[in-house]
């Protein structure tokens, strides 16, 4: 599944994204805004470890970023299961680089679309650090609802801040 758009192509991870995977997602200006599970630094293991899932993502929910055939950054959404199952959870990172280009916006805008489109979705949100406000400026942008501010439920690298939650309902 290709999803081209005017700044990048969003498609399935391939092993030949390794090398690009790893010079733009070992950076701690990602890693900081990121889960845990996106590791620091960022090296061929745990390159090698996010490949093996992503490579065999069925349903198709895994989507490398892709700017002049170079695997940029990521963008996914995760079903919650059980009384949730009808609400996902969307994740991205870019690499810096490629920041303050629309590039995440657009992307945003795009698995929004086809995850409504494809899957049996009535709400869409993301957690976001409060220290990250690119990255609340894409929601915006993107059409998503700032729903509240859930105070101190995020710690990484030993400091505990807030989490913004937003989110897109159908």
């Amino acid at each position: 599944m290709n999803i081209v758009l005017k700044k990048c192509v969003l498609r399935e991870w391939r092993w030949e994204d390794k090398d690009s995977l790893i010079k733009n997602a070992d950076n701690i200006k990602v890693a900081r805004m990121v889960k845990d599970r996106f590791p620091y630094p960022y090296d061929e293991t745990a390159a090698d470890n996010w490949l093996k899932i992503a490579t065999h993502d069925f349903p198709q929910t895994n989507f490398a970023i892709v700017i002049k055939d170079q695997a940029v950054g990521g963008i996914s959404f995760e079903s919650q299961g059980d009384i949730f199952r009808r609400s996902a959870e969307i994740g991205y990172w870019l690499g810096e680089d490629y920041w303050n280009k629309g590039v995440m916006t657009e992307a945003v805008k795009a698995i929004t679309a086809f995850a409504f489109q494809n899957f049996d979705l009535c709400r869409l949100y993301a957690g976001v650090f409060a220290t990250n406000p690119a990255s609340v400026r894409v929601l915006e942008k993107s059409g998503y609802i700032f729903e509240g501010r859930l105070r101190k439920s995020i710690t990484k690298f030993g400091q505990t801040i807030d989490q913004l939650l937003f989110a897109k309902v159908l």
